[in-house]
């Protein structure tokens, strides 16, 4: 038998501390190298920490909710294998993807198909799709394996057991069901997270100064989860540091709703995810901050500091609260490799598969709160940025075009941005080009 040491992360180079926010596994459980032994959080992202070493699960040092400097150890694994060593053995977050070629949209299609997007919104890890298509198990196959992972996601362990279970006989595929096409709709295509819970944004604590205050059972005291914690400083500071002024805007979405529907189809099938509308956006804020430059800067001091890169943010709510994952180098990227980053990006923030490095580093951030059904916001900018882009949702709306009376779909799209730099005229100019690339979109692009 072999002893090791299960150690806090550090997840960046200015990471210095991790809260232990779950333990996956309790003493005496089994456990595979990479399998997800346990969650932390840190005051820039939450993340699942792989298993250093396959073996059981002897002894936790550090509890759930407890927060201590990296390099800790926090676990300690007992394994019969011969290599193991007694040394610290860091879990690390997972290798980053590779980046994705970004072809251009008449490139051919890949040879092998992906597996189309569940129409249950149910999620599926890279890993479980690659097995599912190798074993030739459809979507709709899929969606009827019972999943055993944290709210029921499928695992490799839960895919591998039907594969097997199948190819034994003991299952049958089941019988396939005619598709429903789904209603026509030009609200943002994304999944609406469900609303937060009590348990999602903290747990219940007991206060005694505060008890006596607000008495039970009328009132419950909650402790704020760390990353909401952090959220609410960093706005905060936000406020404090930059005078807001907002910018609101009338774009005509038409020509986006009708090639994002007249091509959507065609673009999950090649790229196995959704087409949203996303990425037209991303598209046409990059083409503007190149014309603008100064709202792609930073302030320190009486000191100007511009960024000769575009990595944007794109704000998400997570469970576990919002967070702004950043697209690097957007500048270099065309439609279908923006499309493909936001895709990437909103899958690891579903599944805690971040790292710091991927929330770090952004010159301007999206806020795309139009999923919610909100037409009109007025967003915090996220710090050191100058602003930030606040998207309304698309609705249809008898409007005035040419003299004659027209249904559009039409959005709001507001920009708050720091006074200090940018004034009303530049503010006024930078949206009314990102209205001027999305109204003016070149339709005959196909994938």
């Amino acid at each position: 038998m072999a002893r090791v040491e299960v150690v806090m992360p550090q997840m960046g180079e200015s990471i210095a501390e991790g809260t232990i926010i779950k333990w996956h596994k309790k003493i005496g459980d089994v456990v595979k190298k990479d399998e997800t032994l346990l969650e932390i959080s840190t005051d820039k992202v939450d993340s699942e920490i792989p298993s250093p070493a396959s073996g059981r699960l002897v002894e936790i040092v550090v509890q759930e909710q407890q927060t201590v400097p990296v390099r800790t150890v926090i676990a300690y694994l007992e394994t019969e294998a011969a290599a193991a060593v007694e040394e610290p053995a860091a879990p690390t977050p997972p290798p980053a993807q590779p980046r994705p070629t970004e072809a251009p949209a008449s490139a051919a299609p890949p040879m092998v198909k992906p597996l189309a997007a569940p129409a249950s919104g149910r999620f599926y890890t890279p890993l479980v799709l690659n097995i599912a298509r190798e074993e030739g198990i459809s979507m709709q196959e899929l969606e009827s394996v019972p999943g055993t992972g944290e709210g029921g996601r499928v695992s490799k362990k839960d895919i591998l057991a039907y594969v097997a279970a199948k190819k034994a006989g003991t299952i049958a595929a089941p019988t396939p069901k005619p598709a429903v096409a789904p209603a026509p709709s030009v609200a943002h295509a994304a999944k609406v997270p469900a609303p937060p819970s009590v348990l999602q944004v903290g747990k219940p604590v007991e206060v005694p100064e505060l008890r006596a205050k607000y008495p039970a059972p009328q009132h419950e005291i909650i402790q704020m989860s760390n990353v909401l914690q952090k959220m609410a400083e960093h706005m905060v500071k936000s406020v404090h540091t930059s005078p807001h002024v907002a910018a609101v805007h009338e774009v005509d979405m038409t020509r986006i709703v009708q090639h994002r529907q007249a091509n959507a189809a065609a673009f999950e099938a090649r790229e196995g995810f959704k087409l949203t509308y996303t990425p037209y956006i991303v598209q046409a804020v990059v083409k503007a901050i190149k014309k603008y430059p100064l709202i792609n800067t930073s302030i320190e001091g009486d000191k100007i500091i511009k960024k000769n890169y575009i990595n944007l943010g794109i704000a998400v709510a997570s469970e576990n609260g919002l967070i702004v994952p950043v697209i690097k180098n957007a500048e270099e990227k065309n439609f279908l490799g923006l499309a493909r980053a936001v895709n990437d990006l909103a899958v690891r923030t579903r599944t805690k598969k971040l790292t710091p490095d991927d929330i770090t580093g952004g010159t301007f951030t999206i806020s795309n709160y139009g999923v919610f059904g909100t037409l009109i916001g007025t967003p915090i900018i996220n710090q050191p940025q100058v602003a930030i882009l606040g998207t309304g949702a698309i609705k249809k709306r008898v409007v005035v075009v040419d003299d004659m009376i027209a249904i559009r779909s039409m959005a709001f799209f507001t920009m708050s941005f720091d006074h200090r730099i940018v004034d009303g005229a530049l503010g006024g100019m930078f949206l009314e080009e990102v209205v001027k690339e999305l109204e003016e979109f070149d339709t005959s692009m196909t994938f």
